[in-house]
């Protein structure tokens, strides 16, 4: 008399095994795909700074430190270093963000081919909309920051110690002081667009916006302060071209309609 195969048997398993496989298979493979193209991505990334950088410091690094230190040279400030590498690392340093700059557009088109697949066709053209005016802002924010109110600053900054001591600038401190002074102008270029997605998403709309803007004024005010020299010049430079992007931001805001929820 033949024996039933019972549930759990050698072949019962085996198929059961066949089949977790299979659909283990199914559903990583996306996954897989994916994480090819990020791979893809992170390393033609790393390649184009690597080349950027090799680039920059080979060729153009003493036009660029040049440059970098031009507004305290012109004022007849002598830059030091204090440590026997300080200049090597603050060449490296310069060298690595401009190539970080240069291979941008590599970067960027790696970064875009990479999520491209995900976006609906309106959503493309609004990405690419938007990146394109965060962009410019962040890049007119920086170049405003260094004509115009960076000057303003090292002027301050130079008259208050006048009567201290002599300044003697260390050149890694000098170059950390100039990014970490320009760098926050460029993120504060991005208020328009912040304010645009912020209705999009329905958090905020023009009429809300447009009715605490004496609030907002008075922040851009204190927040330009703290920023900036203790002279009206330097605040109004930074107050001014604010106020000017929160008006900028309610106009988008008003030809802007939420996402409808799905």
């Amino acid at each position: 008399m033949r024996k039933r195969k019972q549930k759990g048997t050698p072949d019962a398993q085996d198929a059961a095994a066949m089949e977790g496989e299979q659909a283990l298979a199914d559903g990583g493979a996306p996954l897989l795909v994916h994480l090819q193209a990020l791979r893809r991505v992170l390393i033609v990334s790393a390649a184009a700074v690597a080349i950027a950088f090799f680039l920059v410091y080979s060729f153009a690094i003493d036009y660029l430190m040049a440059w970098i230190t031009g507004p305290i040279a012109a004022r007849g400030i002598e830059i030091i270093y204090t440590a026997m590498s300080e200049a090597l690392v603050t060449k490296f340093k310069v060298a690595l963000i401009a190539g970080l700059v240069i291979a941008a557009p590599v970067i960027i088109w790696q970064v875009w081919g990479f999520i491209k697949p995900a976006l609906y066709p309106k959503e493309k053209k609004t990405f690419r909309t938007l990146f394109v005016i965060a962009l410019l802002l962040f890049l007119l924010g920086v170049a405003f920051c260094y004509l115009a109110v960076y000057t303003l600053a090292v002027d301050f900054f130079l008259v208050a110690g006048d009567n201290l001591a002599k300044p003697m600038l260390s050149i890694d401190k000098y170059v950390s002081f100039l990014f970490g002074f320009i760098v926050p102008f460029g993120v504060a270029f991005q208020l328009p667009v912040a304010l645009y997605l912020t209705t999009r998403m329905g958090l905020t709309n023009a009429k809300m916006l447009a009715s605490k803007r004496k609030f907002v004024i008075l922040g851009i005010f204190v927040l330009a302060a703290v920023l900036t020299p203790p002279d009206v010049v330097s605040q109004l430079a930074l107050g001014l071209p604010m106020i000017l992007l929160y008006e900028i931001g309610i106009l988008a805001c008003r030809l802007t309609k939420p996402k409808e929820r799905e």
